[in-house]
């Protein structure tokens, strides 16, 4: 069980910034005034819901590549600490992306990129693992 330690951590604390992000929508709509169920009306909610939105649209990418990459890579790997990394590099990216685009939308760039590029070695190292696992 140990050698799923890191890789829970990491899916947890991404899930807790996903949480942060939902307090952030709570936040900005106590700062505006504007209640539940309007999702406009204030630039800085819209960009709260914004970030929220688009990190739970990420999640279904991001996390079964997460543990598939770390499953497929556990003999190379048995404390998943490269899968852990990886996703440790994706919730970065989600806070640079966050924190980027509250301020100024044109400033989720960095963050949008790392967290991408992340997701992106997970997703193709699990699937290119599973396909040479399959043709091996």
């Amino acid at each position: 069980m140990q050698s799923y330690a890191y890789v829970a951590i990491v899916t947890l604390v991404a899930l807790l910034v996903y949480f942060w992000m939902g307090l952030g929508v709570a936040g900005a709509r106590r700062k505006c005034g504007i209640a539940a169920p309007c999702m406009t009306g204030d630039p800085a909610l819209e960009r709260s819901i914004r970030v929220q939105a688009n990190t739970l649209e990420w999640l279904p990418i991001f996390l079964p590549s997460l543990w598939l990459f770390h499953l497929f890579w556990t003999p190379q790997d048995p404390m998943g600490q490269i899968a852990a990394g990886l996703g440790v590099v994706w919730i970065v990216g989600r806070i640079l992306y966050a924190l980027g685009y509250v301020k100024d939308p044109g400033k989720r760039e960095l963050g949008f990129l790392v967290q991408t590029l992340a997701a992106g070695v997970l997703l193709l190292g699990a699937l290119g693992k599973a396909v040479w696992i399959l043709f091996a």
